[in-house]
């Protein structure tokens, strides 16, 4: 037994929302998690200019 066309356009708009998200957000929440951790010992300061200057 399959799934219906409704259902089946459903699962599809779901899925399209959540690869979205991710293409958008994953870089986003990689830089939020290195500048949570902060820098290594003996590194300047991370800073959002400093990101964009290097």
């Amino acid at each position: 037994m399959g799934l219906s066309n409704d259902a089946k356009d459903r699962l599809e708009f779901i899925f399209n929302i959540i690869k979205t998200t991710f293409h958008y957000g994953f870089m986003p929440f990689v830089l939020y998690l290195g500048f949570r951790k902060g820098p290594e010992p003996g590194m300047p300061p991370l800073t959002l200019l400093s990101l964009l200057w290097q």
